[in-house]
């Protein structure tokens, strides 16, 4: 027998790719998301920089030579001023009344549009209108359609009936501005707790009932503690809007008859008044509260998503 040898083969070199780091790839996915992050801090951010530095001058527009640095004196007379205290007072006031109004009635027509019954989609989307209406289209509307002591609606209905014609606007002007704004803000509050119904469980539902649970132990100890978190909800995003909200008032009442809210002064501050620092100061109040209120917002709607998870 002759032993064949076998030449031994020569190992071929593997060509190995590098790989993109993981950082790298993180940057390639963030990329196209960069020129819309940068609109925004342009758009946003550089202008509440510059208003945040100019609230620590004094800085009148009619005397633009004499302007100086005065440090927190904006912030003092904004939180001491008697009439900036008042319009702070009106602020939490009106957003107070909306918000805990519209979230009652919000949260009766979504117990209402539960129900199955022949029309639903239509009458949703009825109410659902209001909400999208411009706000000063909405207060416009108010103003001259209802609240207009000779040819508007409401007095048009008293004096059917009989019943005396009052200038809404003047005897009850704080009011005439919160039933507009719950008029509008209403269908916002029905939607978020219309999703929060909807999202019950139904099994849990059935066997309350046959358990013999009456209609309102099931909303007492079923819906409403399910509700809690889109209550929540509701009210941090509502809070969040109205406390901005300028429209209604400076169409309505012009911010006369103790209605003017934050917003409306900062605006009598600077376009009236053209004190830059002072309402530059009152802005970054209003923006600080709204952030606060944003941030439990936030939380709420993460815990949501949390609970949704679990859920799933």
């Amino acid at each position: 027998m002759t032993a064949t040898t076998t030449a031994p083969i020569a190992a071929t070199p593997v060509r190995t790719t590098r790989q993109p780091s993981a950082r790298l790839r993180n940057w390639a996915t963030r990329a196209p998301l960069l020129p819309a992050l940068i609109f925004m801090i342009v758009v946003t951010q550089l202008p509440f920089v510059a208003t945040l530095v100019i609230s620590f001058f004094d800085w009148n527009a009619l005397y633009p030579k004499a302007r100086h640095f005065t440090g927190l004196d904006n912030y003092q007379q904004v939180l001491t001023d008697e009439a900036l205290r008042r319009s702070v007072w009106t602020t939490v006031l009106l957003t107070a009344t909306v918000v805990l109004v519209s979230l009652v009635l919000g949260l009766a027509l979504a117990l209402l549009l539960d129900r199955k019954f022949r029309g639903r989609g239509v009458v949703r989307t009825l109410l659902i209108a209001p909400f999208l209406v411009v706000p000063v289209a909405a207060a416009l509307l108010w103003k001259h359609v209802l609240y207009n002591p000779e040819y508007g609606l409401l007095n048009g209905l008293l004096h059917y009936v009989g019943g005396p014609q009052p200038d809404w606007i003047s005897t009850t002007p704080l009011l005439a501005v919160e039933a507009s704004l719950v008029w509008q803000w209403t269908p916002f509050m029905m939607l978020i707790l219309l999703a929060g119904l909807q999202s019950r469980d139904q099994q849990q539902m059935e066997a309350a009932k046959v358990d013999g649970a009456s209609e309102w132990q099931m909303f007492r100890y079923l819906t409403l503690p399910h509700l809690r978190r889109y209550l929540e909800l509701g009210a941090l995003l509502g809070s969040i809007y109205i406390v901005q909200n300028f429209d209604a008032i400076f169409t309505i009442t012009s911010g006369g008859l103790g209605t003017a809210n934050l917003p409306y002064t900062v605006y009598q501050s600077f376009y009236q008044a053209h004190e830059n620092g002072l309402a530059s100061a009152a802005g970054v109040l209003v923006v600080i509260g709204s952030i606060i209120i944003a941030t439990f917002a936030l939380r709420v709607v993460s815990s949501l998503f949390r609970e949704e998870a679990g859920r799933a």
